[in-house]
């Protein structure tokens, strides 16, 4: 049983409490137009270009099978097209302008990397947080990976979209000690537009893991003219849940430009970004559902 992960980011103060190690899987359900980690959207392997950092060496002329990549006038041109997503290029990049999205992992291979930091861990009050893309989209791994890092006293987390299954859901409940849970807007329409997807599935999802008694933190992101009228409706439904601990807002920056660049995807990423004004009256309409915001 293999996952794909486009990242393991150690010392993460970001994902959960305490020090953590976040592991990104490759793939999501939804297609939100602020997305900061395009390179986790789509499920197979890409390999990023990064024009700035080449130095035209030439070496991944050498090991690349498919001839995708070239120097012409002393440029490097890095034809996608052809490219297989093998991961030769990068391993031999001198200036590291190539990057390999989505390495396939086992089990077995992931848990002896994610334990180097239990010590940190455990003075901190950290533990390992599973994230994407969506995680849960490798639920059965997921389960497994979890159960062993349980095994072996590690805190464990899981961040989630909740466009995911039921059946995704219990397979992580077991073993989870905190679901980190998105919630971009309570307007259907609204989400729809942001996110190309329904928010039934995910509001569904949510009474359900609040209905088992999961401990839950609430994460919004907040994006001046998309969900930035959604706060309110927000903090009344959350209101009325037993086990979200807290609720986190996040301010939508649009620092990911470089790596939609990298990707030859459409940046599509929102110009206005929100003062510190918008943000703290977010923050203080929730805290007026009695909801505990940080």
């Amino acid at each position: 049983m293999k996952a794909k992960i486009f990242e393991i980011k150690r010392f993460a103060v970001h994902d959960g409490d305490g020090i953590r190690t976040t592991v990104f899987f490759k793939g999501c359900p939804l297609k939100c137009v602020w997305c900061h980690n395009p390179e986790g959207l789509c499920e197979k392997p890409e390999l990023a270009y990064y024009e700035h950092k080449c130095i035209s060496c030439g070496e991944c002329l050498k090991v690349c099978p498919s001839n995708a990549h070239k120097i012409e006038n002393g440029l490097h041109i890095f034809e996608r097209d052809k490219c297989l997503a093998c991961g030769k290029c990068e391993s031999v990049c001198l200036g590291n302008a190539l990057t390999l999205y989505g390495k396939e992992y086992t089990v077995s291979e992931l848990v002896p990397i994610l334990l180097k930091d239990k010590d940190f861990y455990d003075n901190s009050g950290g533990g390992v947080t599973l994230s994407g893309g969506e995680c849960l989209l490798y639920a059965d791994f997921c389960a497994e990976l979890l159960k062993q890092l349980k095994e072996r006293g590690v805190n464990t987390a899981v961040d989630t979209c909740g466009f995911v299954s039921k059946t995704a859901l219990d397979k992580v409940i077991p073993y989870t000690d905190t679901f980190l849970y998105d919630i971009k807007a309570m307007s259907e329409e609204r989400h729809e537009k942001s996110t190309g997807r329904s928010n039934k599935k995910i509001i569904e999802n949510l009474l359900y893991l609040d209905n088992k008694g999961c401990k839950i933190e609430i994460r919004i992101p907040y994006v001046p003219n998309f969900n930035d009228l959604e706060i309110e409706g927000i903090g009344k439904f959350l209101s009325k849940l037993k086990n979200v601990t807290k609720v986190r807002v996040l301010s939508y920056h649009n620092f990911a430009s470089s790596k939609y660049e990298s990707l030859g995807i459409k940046n599509n990423l929102p110009n206005d970004l929100p003062s510190k004004t918008e943000i703290d009256s977010a923050i203080k309409t929730l805290k007026s559902f009695g909801l505990n915001v940080v």
